[in-house]
C-alpha cells in the first residue's frame, strides 16, 4: 500500500515535470529560440507554447538587461539601449580624448541573433568602439567637439551594416561624453575667454562709434537749424528795412512834392532840401565844447541859397 502510494506521487511529481518542461509562456514582446535534438527547431512567439519535454530545449543566449549584459533563454525583441564603457580615442591632430557611447539596438532576426554571433551585446560594444577610433582618428580636435551629429552617423552607418547578418539593428547612436584633456580644457577656456573679451571690446567700440555719429548728427542738425534760422532772421530782417527805406523814400518824396508845390520852383525844392541836408549833417560835426570845425567856401553858399528860399517863403 506504501509503495503504490509512492509511485502515485512520484507519478505525479513526473508529470508536473513533464508539464512544466513541455508548456512555455512567452511575454509580450519577447521570443524563444527551441532546439530540438541539438538542432535549431523553432522560435516560439509570446502567449502559451507546448514543446516535448527532454527533447526541445531553449537555447541560451546573451542579451543586455538593466544595463548589463547577461545569459538568457528569452530575447527581449525591445529597443535596448547599449552602453559602451568610456575609451581612449586620438583625434588627426594626436590630442587624446575620452568618450563613451549610448547604442540604441534591437534584435530584427532572433535566429541570426543566437547562431550568427556567439555574445551579441559584446560584439556590438566591440565594434563600436573599433569604429569609433577610426571616425575620430580622421577629424581634428575641434572638428569632433561641435560634429557630434557627423560623427553619430558614420558610426550608425558602420554599425548597421556590419550587424545586419548577426540579426539586429543599430536604431540610433549618441555621443555621451567628450572629455579632452585638463590642459586643453584650460585652454580652451582661455580661448573662450579671449573671445567673449573680444567681442566685449568689440560692441563697446561699436557703441561708442554710433553714440560718436548720433552726437555728430545731431551737432550737424543743430548747426543747420542755426544756420536756416539766422538766415530767415537776415531775410525777414533784410525785408523789413527795404519796407523802412520804401517808407521813408515814400515819406521824402511826399515832402519834395510839398515843396516843390510851396515853392513853385524845382530847382529852389533841390536847393532847399540839400541845405536841410547840410545843416543835419552839420550839426554832427562837433562833439564838444572846445571842438573847431572849419567851414568850406561852398558851405556860405548853401546857406545863402537856404536864407533866400526863407524870404521867398515868407513873401507868399
Amino acid at each position: 500500500m506504501e509503495i503504490s502510494i509512492l509511485v502515485a506521487i512520484a507519478l505525479v511529481i513526473f508529470a508536473l515535470v513533464v508539464v512544466g518542461k513541455g508548456v512555455r509562456v512567452i511575454q509580450q514582446s519577447e521570443c524563444m529560440v527551441i532546439e530540438r535534438l541539438g538542432s535549431y527547431h523553432a522560435t516560439l512567439a509570446n502567449g502559451l507554447n507546448i514543446i516535448i519535454p527532454f527533447i526541445d530545449q531553449p537555447r541560451a543566449t546573451y542579451w543586455v538587461f538593466n544595463g548589463g549584459i547577461y545569459p538568457t533563454t528569452r530575447l527581449d525583441l525591445r529597443e535596448t539601449v547599449l552602453e559602451v564603457p568610456e575609451q581612449n580615442v586620438i583625434t588627426r591632430d594626436n590630442v587624446s580624448i575620452k568618450i563613451d557611447v549610448l547604442l540604441y539596438i534591437q534584435i530584427t532576426d532572433p535566429v541570426k541573433a543566437t547562431y550568427e554571433i556567439s555574445n551579441l551585446p559584446n560584439s556590438v560594444a566591440q565594434l563600436a568602439q573599433t569604429s569609433l577610433r577610426n571616425v575620430i582618428g580622421e577629424m581634428d580636435l575641434d572638428h569632433t567637439l561641435i560634429s557630434r551629429d557627423t560623427i553619430n552617423a558614420k558610426l550608425k552607418a558602420v554599425l548597421d551594416d556590419a550587424t545586419d547578418k548577426w540579426g539586429t539593428k543599430v536604431n540610433r547612436v549618441e555621443l555621451k561624453n567628450i572629455t579632452p584633456p585638463r590642459e586643453i580644457q584650460l585652454a580652451m577656456e582661455k580661448q573662450m575667454q579671449a573671445e567673449r573679451e573680444r567681442r566685449a571690446k568689440v560692441l563697446e567700440a561699436e557703441g561708442d562709434k554710433q553714440a560718436r555719429i548720433s552726437r555728430s548728427e545731431g551737432l550737424k542738425q543743430e548747426q543747420i537749424n542755426l544756420s536756416e534760422g539766422d538766415r530767415e532772421a537776415q531775410i525777414r530782417r533784410a525785408g523789413g528795412e527795404a519796407d523802412a527805406m520804401i517808407q521813408v523814400a515814400q515819406a521824402k518824396k511826399q515832402s519834395i512834392n510839398e515843396i516843390k508845390s510851396a515853392l513853385g520852383d524845382a530847382n529852389l525844392a533841390t536847393q532847399y532840401l540839400i541845405a536841410t541836408s547840410y545843416l543835419e549833417k552839420f550839426g554832427q560835426f562837433t562833439q564838444g565844447e572846445g571842438d573847431k570845425v572849419f567851414i568850406p567856401y561852398e558851405s556860405s553858399q548853401v546857406l545863402g541859397s537856404l536864407g533866400a528860399i526863407k524870404e521867398l517863403l515868407a513873401k507868399k
